[in-house]
This record gives structure tokens, sequence and C-alpha cells, in this order.
């Protein structure tokens, strides 16, 4: 069933898109080694944040939360941590699966009614609790703005590159 997607649904998406084009745009023409390298301390590289993007953000929350897709939510408990990505895997890979996963996500937002129950939530017995598309929108909005923001402050550090700078 495809649900039309309302003028505000439209905005939030649009949004979401230049934040995740902000991510993109922070890592474009680091080499595979720069993406796999840890400059702060918590540990985390370039590559792990674009998987943890793809993975524990795009996917879950709209496929698994928003969906409902079995598949999906048992991943969800079973998969290794996404901050850490495999020495074999390259980084195109990494890249693609982020872009894979915005996509199928876009597909289930414009299936979805924005303020229709969400099918799954991951977080049983917490207080916190996101109730429809409409949330599930903003709040990954906000993560991925402020992962963005991780990916400028990184970057720099690497090379000295700064993919947005108002002067």
């Amino acid at each position: 069933m495809t649900v039309a997607v309302d003028a505000e649904i439209t905005a939030l998406m649009q949004c979401l898109q230049r934040q995740r084009d902000h991510v993109l745009g922070a890592v474009e023409g680091l080499s595979d080694e720069a993406m796999r390298r840890p400059v702060l301390p918590s540990g985390w590289s370039c590559l792990g944040m674009l998987q943890h993007l793809a993975l524990s953000v795009e996917r879950l929350w709209f496929r698994a939360v928003v969906a409902g897709d079995p598949e999906v939510i048992d991943l969800v408990g079973s998969q290794d941590s996404p901050w850490q990505v495999a020495p074999g895997l390259p980084a195109g890979d990494v890249l693609d699966c982020y872009r894979h996963e915005a996509s199928l996500a876009d597909a289930v937002i414009a299936a979805s009614s924005a303020d229709a129950d969400l099918a799954w939530w991951p977080f049983p017995g917490n207080e916190w609790r996101l109730h429809n598309l409409r949330d599930v929108l903003l709040h990954v909005i906000t993560e991925t703005a402020c992962h963005a923001g991780h990916l400028d402050a990184v970057r720099e550090l690497i090379d000295g590159q700064q993919w947005v700078v108002n002067a």
C-alpha cells in the first residue's frame, strides 16, 4: 500500500537528505586508510561511523522500528558492533551500504503514514519512546546531523580539509 506523503514529511525527508549528503561530503576523497584511522580516544573511525549510520540508524529506525521487518529485527541483537568494520571490507562497500540503507529507508517512509503507530520498539521497559514516523524522522535527522558534525571534526584532524565553511 502506498501512502501519499504530505508536505511535512516531504520537508523532513529533504532535511534528512541534506544531512546524509553532509555525511558523505565530509568523507569524500579520503583514502581507505584514512577512513579506517581512529582519531579520537574512543577509537571509532570514519568508516565505523558510516557503518553505524547505515545499520544502527537507517536500517534500525526505518526498516525495523517503522516497518517491522522481521529479518531486520532478528539482526538487531545478533550483529557485531557496527562501529567495528571488518578489516577486509572495502571502504566503498560501506559507503554503498549506507546509500542502499538510505534508499530502503526512503521507500519505507514513502509507504508509511506520518501518524501510524510504530511496528516495533527496540527498547522495551524504557521510558523514552518514539511514537510514529514523524518522531523517527526527527530523531534520525538529529542523530545524522550530530554524527555529520563528528565526521567534520575528525576529517579536519585527519587532513585539514573542511567540507563546508561559512565564513
